[in-house]
């Protein structure tokens, strides 16, 4: 029989009985067969059953002529083993006489029942789960096809996946790692450290991680190694989402650290980010009070600012801006050309201008921080009879009117300067 339970069997029999007729004589039915048989094996035999055919021999006991028959066969029945060797065999079989000029159309049927005790000579001990070890040694008998055991018939699983050895097509998977029903380890995030041991398992594709499955991000920017493209960037740089640094203003130092992130283009900044002449217009504004602009040039006659006026006022734009608690007069002196009259108008129609301009390209600036005024000539600083003079009469003032704060600034410098 093979391990499929498939099989074939010859047998024969010798049956003394009678004929079922009043005053019926005895007779010797004799036969023999081949049958396929199909078994449902278990770890202690069970069911099958039987299809085949051969020949069966009526005769008279008492002598007499012979009668031969063609016969068909099917039968079902039990086989029960006490051991390895000795078994118990109950059947049932149907013998249909096959009449040769009609062999479809049986003449007539014999049920036979019988039982006996059988013998597996030369016979393999038996081995449900086909694991090599017998059903008598077997401590596992229920072993999967395909796992490897011990002597006892108990499978390995040498790497504890719950995917026993000879099943496993991938046996070395480390502890505390989720596998498939292959034994193979599972990477959601594709980050080379398998889940079950990923401590971060929902780390973007690319990025690089240490061994507990977490990313770096050695620049701290938000931006994590191996998708930042910038990966350098300074502490507290605001980035873009390649992890590389924005610098709006472009003065080469990136927003989040520029302490001016608005300079004009074209001007020389420090290392905050902030033009030369803005630190030096503070330290004006510090020692003086006040912050004081030549050269800024309207169009002739009129409150209109030119052009090259523009990167001045930027500069104290941007000093005022770190001061949002300080109020500040706007001044405005002409020289002495023209009426005094008209040069008055003028100087407060100019000085309206630049507090327009300011607000408008420094947003956090507020209006009421913020008074003007026009002096026109009335208050020169040089001579007005020549070319140098006069020049230095044209000029814009920032005057701090509430200089407490300036105080307090200086004496919060000098603490720290003492403190270094």
């Amino acid at each position: 029989m093979s391990a499929d339970g498939s099989g074939l069997e010859v047998g024969g029999g010798l049956a003394p009985t009678s004929e079922d007729i009043p005053s019926g004589r005895d007779v010797d039915f004799m036969h023999g067969s081949a049958d396929a048989l199909l078994t449902l094996p278990g770890r202690y035999g069970g069911p099958f059953l039987l299809l085949g055919g051969g020949i069966g021999q009526y005769k008279l006991s008492s002598g007499g002529p012979r009668e031969h028959q063609g016969n068909g066969e099917i039968g079902a029945g039990a086989l029960l083993w006490l051991s390895d060797i000795v078994g118990v065999r109950l059947e049932g079989r149907d013998l249909l006489w096959l009449p040769k000029d009609e062999p479809t159309s049986p003449a007539a049927q014999q049920w036979m029942l019988g039982g006996g005790i059988t013998f597996a000579i030369g016979a393999t001990p038996r081995d449900t789960d086909g694991d090599g070890v017998p059903d008598r040694k077997d401590r596992c008998p229920d072993t999967p096809k395909g796992a490897t055991v011990d002597a006892a018939g108990c499978p390995h699983d040498a790497d504890g996946d719950k995917v026993l050895d000879g099943l496993d097509q991938c046996p070395g998977t480390p502890r505390g790692a989720t596998v498939d029903e292959h034994g193979c380890p599972h990477d959601a995030d594709g980050d080379q450290v398998f889940d079950g041991l990923d401590q971060c398992p929902d780390t973007p594709k690319g990025a690089t991680v240490d061994e507990h499955g977490c990313p770096h991000d050695a620049d701290g920017d938000g931006v994590l190694d191996g998708l930042d493209q910038c990966p350098d960037t300074p502490k507290g740089a605001v980035v873009d989402g390649r992890g590389c640094p924005k610098d709006s203003d472009h003065d080469g130092v990136p927003d989040g650290i520029d302490k001016c992130p608005d300079t004009s283009p074209g001007l020389k900044v420090d290392k905050d980010g902030c033009p030369i002449e803005v630190t030096e217009k503070e330290t004006e504004l510090l020692d003086t009070g006040m912050i004081r602009l030549q050269y800024v040039n309207f169009d002739t006659g009129k409150a209109t600012l030119r052009p090259e006026a523009l990167p001045a006022l930027d500069i104290v734009g941007q000093v005022l801006s770190k001061w949002p608690d300080l109020r500040i007069e706007i001044g405005g002196h002409t020289d002495s050309r023209g009426s005094a009259a008209f040069n008055q108008k003028l100087s407060e129609a100019r000085m309206n201008a630049v507090l327009d301009y300011l607000l408008e390209k420094f947003p956090t600036l507020r209006r009421e921080q913020y008074v003007t005024k026009g002096y026109g000539e009335s208050k020169p600083i040089a001579s007005n009879r020549n070319a140098e003079g006069m020049a230095q009469n044209r000029r814009v003032e920032f005057v701090v009117l509430n200089k407490e704060i300036l105080k307090r600034e200086i004496e919060r410098r000098k603490l720290l300067k003492s403190s270094e």
